[in-house]
């Protein structure tokens, strides 16, 4: 108990020095699936995005394998998964949603990956990047992570450090006018080693409704689900000092 006191002291005191800095203007949630962000970041990004941020989302797969139905439509399903998308970020505040043509399941760590996505970083600019935390891999005895998730999460760390801030990689793109981007921070979620928490108690019931706009993930619907998803939050509040929050593993660069 005591090292968890300490943990949550130190993560509120790191917290309350990421707002004394101000709220990102520009952010890029980079991941894998058309859900992924609003379970992993929505509170955040809905914070953010209220609070002025220019809040802009890749999601690398087209969400083709989202279903159990053998006999499912599977381009039907990309484009009804493309729909409940652009619905969570109306809801969410967002200012544009972004689509790559990977399959679940078939999305390469290549050079062509993170040219795709250092070309979004090139063209919008963000302050900060929020992505899936790849060196997160084993949770617990029944869950380990999902390989998109994985690769989403290393190929957006390599996309922005050292790539998008150096002019020889992907040199083609200058010559589309998009010049070369520092990124200042990454926020990793799904991470096994937070140390930054970000206060979602204003936030959290809009993360709610747009997980909600997924509908064709949805297998329970109830206030029951969603009373699940407070107290998931309330526990990362409890290590933050707050009602509601998310963590992450940050990182700062020069």
């Amino acid at each position: 108990m005591a090292a968890h006191g300490a943990a949550g002291e130190a993560g509120h005191a790191r917290y309350g020095t990421d707002m004394a800095d101000g709220t990102p203007q520009r952010v890029l949630a980079v991941y894998a699936h058309p859900d992924d962000p609003e379970i992993s970041a929505g509170g955040t990004l809905a914070r953010w995005a209220s609070e002025g941020a220019e809040v802009s989302l890749l999601i690398t797969t087209r969400g083709d394998k989202g279903s159990q139905d053998p006999d499912v439509d599977r381009d039907e399903l990309t484009r009804l998964r493309a729909e409940e998308t652009a619905a969570a970020a109306k809801l969410l505040g967002f200012v544009g949603h972004y689509h790559l043509d990977y399959g679940d399941g078939d999305l390469p760590d290549d050079q062509a990956l993170r040219s795709e996505i250092v070309r979004y970083v090139r063209r919008l600019r963000p302050d900060a990047v929020l992505c899936p935390d790849p060196t997160a891999v084993f949770f617990g005895d029944g869950y380990y992570n999902h390989r998109d998730h994985r690769v989403t999460g290393w190929a957006t760390l390599d996309a922005v450090a050292p790539a998008a801030g150096n002019p020889h990689y992907f040199p083609e793109h200058l010559g589309e006018g998009l010049e070369v981007h520092h990124v200042r921070e990454v926020y990793l979620s799904g991470t096994l080693e937070p140390n930054c928490w970000i206060d979602i108690s204003d936030a959290l019931e809009r993360k709610i409704d747009a997980l909600f706009c997924h509908a064709s993930q949805l297998v329970e619907t109830g206030e029951w689900f969603r009373q699940f998803l407070r107290e998931r939050a309330e526990e990362a509040g409890r290590a933050a000092g707050v009602r509601y929050a998310e963590g992450f593993r940050k990182l700062t660069f020069g």
